[in-house]
């Protein structure tokens, strides 16, 4: 029997595993997409992590930010926002001068910022978690089949535009639409594991367990 045909946007490893075509075959991408990209957490930190890592990445590739992902908790605190607000002009210029990170002044002083800008979203909504769960999609909206194809060109999503809006009213920065799409796919809030992708159940089971934070479920 012929072996059936792999979507495009897949690759088979030589023991016959599958992932998205897009982690390559750099070992830490591909324990980022098989243990991290597209599973649910309800973590406040590692929700922060999340939007301030995609605002570093703008304009840049994520394994660029993985790789020096290590060094920005070591040097931001952990991401911890209650720490970082602590942060004044003489961290930020210190930073800039650090090789182990983008160096970036506007992204610094965004992720200072945006360390303010959460613990009020936290006083707001009880969580980061609760907030952003908000904009999970509902599932008829989504394409019926996750394929290269039906991904095609997809680098917003009328969720991702009302996460930015929101956010940006509350004084984030670094938070545009394509930006929030990357984020919602990284923290599970969007599944786009293609169909085929060996990561694909194992979030989708995820998912199926997971309490969505304020929503009682």
């Amino acid at each position: 029997m012929s072996e059936i045909p792999l979507d495009p946007g897949l690759l088979r490893d030589a023991d016959g595993g599958t992932r998205c075509a897009w982690c390559g075959a750099d070992p830490l991408y591909r324990a980022y997409h098989d243990d991290e990209w597209g599973t649910p957490t309800a973590s406040d930190r590692y929700l922060f992590e999340k939007l301030c890592l995609e605002g570093f990445q703008a304009g840049l590739s994520w394994i660029t930010i993985l790789r020096k992902r290590a060094h920005f908790r070591e040097v931001f605190a952990n991401f911890e926002p209650a720490e970082l607000v602590r942060f004044g002009p003489a961290d930020v210029d210190r930073l800039v001068q650090d090789p182990g990170i983008v160096r970036h002044r506007g992204k610094i002083e965004s992720t200072l910022n945006n360390a303010r800008r959460a613990l009020d979203l936290v006083a707001e909504a009880g969580s980061l978690a609760a907030f952003l769960w908000q904009f999970e999609p509902d599932p008829a909206t989504r394409p019926a089949r996750i394929t290269r194809e039906s991904l095609a060109g997809l680098t917003t999503s009328p969720e991702s535009v009302a996460l930015s809006k929101a956010l940006r009213k509350r004084g984030w920065s670094f938070v545009g639409p394509t930006t929030m799409y990357a984020f919602l796919q990284a923290v599970g809030i969007v599944n786009d594991h293609l169909e085929g992708c060996d990561a694909r159940p194992r979030t989708l089971a995820a998912r199926a367990a997971f309490a969505v934070p304020g929503r009682g479920d």
